[in-house]
């Protein structure tokens, strides 16, 4: 694993060099605000594949130097001698499973705070053809949405009843916030109540409003769902499925892997085990280049079924389960055939 981190860190620095530079990033801040936080998350993510090469190493040792077949003949069932590999792969999952959801969060938020510092300074916050549902019955439209001058462009927002007509319309041709009172000042503004065959119109060229919306609700499809923990990532869906945004969908697929991945610690565990406990000509060798093949057969799964999902008609949880489904029957089988 450290090997690993090494090899990756020194690859991301050659990759990122020209960003340090040209942003002017102190070295104690790379150090300790960007890596020290990136290696975490790192680990966590391919923390399946590092326990399943720590289990092959050391099961096929075991295997090359006759002890597996030593503790099954001394009556020790195979079930016996996977228990202590169970206990181990709970133990390294509780840990994945808290990390994930709730200590790499925090750490990806420092690392997103780098990145908007030091690395892309000038990323656009200019919004076009924004379209959400603020509550049921309430939707608002906009042209465009500055996020740098908290500005909106031909702004509309509309309220219907239960029967879906339409009962108020608020238009402003552009609206700006105002963060000491927290309203928004409106340009051509015009208010248009509509009670059957009633209509009420007011206008007023230039005001100071409450809209019932606030600047992030404009510029939430920027808003990074891997610095927030699963309690505020739930929240998260539950508002934008309400607002029908488009990145449901990819904040879901997020959620699950957080709760379900853990679980992949076990496949490879049982994986390992049972390719790596038969003693082959090969030895090592063997065992390691049947089980990574497996392992990245394992990722590559993992990575086409959430494009599925995102891009598809796949459901977000049956994305993520399915690789689980799939290659737990594969370890169940890997550990059935293996000598007993």
């Amino acid at each position: 694993m450290a090997l690993i981190i090494v090899i990756v860190i020194t690859f991301d620095i050659s990759e990122k060099l020209d960003d340090f530079l040209g942003g002017h990033a102190p070295f104690q801040e790379i150090v300790f605000d960007y890596y020290l936080n990136f290696i975490p998350g790192f680990v966590n993510l391919y923390s399946p594949l590092f326990i399943f090469i720590s289990v092959i190493f050391f099961t096929s040792k075991m295997a090359g130097n006759t002890e597996v077949i030593a503790i099954l003949g001394s009556g020790i069932s195979y079930k016996r001698m996977l228990r202590p590999y169970m206990y181990g792969a709970t133990i390294v999952s509780l840990i994945v499973l808290a990390f994930g959801n709730f200590l790499i969060p925090v750490n990806n938020r420092t690392l997103d705070e780098f990145d908007n510092k030091y690395i892309h300074v000038h990323r656009a916050k200019y919004f076009n053809n924004v379209h959400f549902q603020v509550k049921p019955g309430v939707q608002v439209y906009a042209e465009s949405y500055d996020a740098n001058l908290m500005r909106v462009n031909n702004f509309h927002r509309d309220e219907y009843d239960k029967n879906y007509r339409l009962v108020d319309r608020i238009s402003c041709s552009k609206i700006s916030y105002d963060t000491v009172s927290g309203k928004w000042e409106c340009d051509n503004f015009v208010h248009r109540t509509i009670n059957g065959h009633q209509e009420h119109l007011t206008r007023d060229e230039h005001s100071l409003r409450q809209l019932d919306v606030t600047p992030e609700d404009f510029n939430s499809s920027s808003v990074n769902i891997t610095t927030m923990n699963s309690i505020d990532l739930y929240k998260y869906i539950v508002r934008e499925r309400m607002r029908g945004s488009s990145t449901v969908i990819a904040a879901k697929i997020e959620l699950y892997q957080r709760l379900l991945n853990p679980l992949s610690i076990f496949i490879m565990t049982l994986i390992g085990v049972g390719v790596s406990s038969r003693k082959s000509r090969g030895g090592i060798g063997m065992h390691l280049a049947i089980g990574i093949s497996l392992a990245f057969g394992y990722i590559v799964f993992m990575k086409v079924s959430t494009v599925f999902a995102v891009f598809g008609t796949l459901n977000p949880f049956l994305s993520v389960l399915l690789p689980q489904i799939v290659f737990g029957a594969v370890a169940a089988y890997v550990v059935k055939t293996a000598p007993k």
